[in-house]
């Protein structure tokens, strides 16, 4: 009786653990790097895994490149957007052409791929040393809906209140 309620325990578990699995191309091994502290160094062909929110797309003639806010990533790797505390900015790079208007603003992204450079750029007057990505990956998430979890219904006038 103990090895089957056990057992099912287990399989309970390890059931549990592949829904929380990655995605199939954002697996592998990755430096524990964020965008700011590569930033800080230069950190140019280190295979990294980062993510966030699109601040801005730029189609280019050969490829299509993303300003992006980071964040950490869930064990999922999607973008975890917990707290205010984000790792900074980067750029990311891919061959081909992205549909700004499928990769909208505020849109989640996890890219991977290789450090390739650093690019300066201007946020408002403040300069500001972005790690550039060769990405080769570029996974868009689904949109996050806002679901109201209701416990109880509200009391209605009609059910009374007695």
């Amino acid at each position: 009786m103990m090895k089957v309620r056990t057992a099912t325990i287990a399989l309970a578990t390890a059931l549990l653990a592949a829904c929380a699995s990655q995605p199939k191309p954002l697996q592998g091994e990755f430096a524990p790097m964020t965008p700011r502290e590569a930033a800080d160094t230069d950190r140019t062909g280190l295979m990294v895994r980062w993510g966030g929110r699109i601040v801005d797309v730029e189609p280019l003639p050969d490829r299509t490149c993303f300003e992006m806010i980071s964040t950490r990533l869930s064990v999922t790797g999607r973008p975890y957007w917990a707290s205010d505390d984000i790792g900074g900015r980067f750029i990311a790079c891919r061959t081909g052409f992205y549909d700004p208007a499928l990769f909208e603003t505020n849109r989640e992204v996890t890219f991977t791929g290789r450090i390739d450079g650093y690019e300066n750029r201007r946020i408002g007057e403040y300069d500001y040393r972005l790690p550039r990505v060769a990405a080769d990956v570029v996974y868009l998430w689904p949109v996050r809906e806002r679901v109201d979890v209701v416990t109880r219904p509200a009391p209605w006038p009609w059910w009374g209140w007695w």
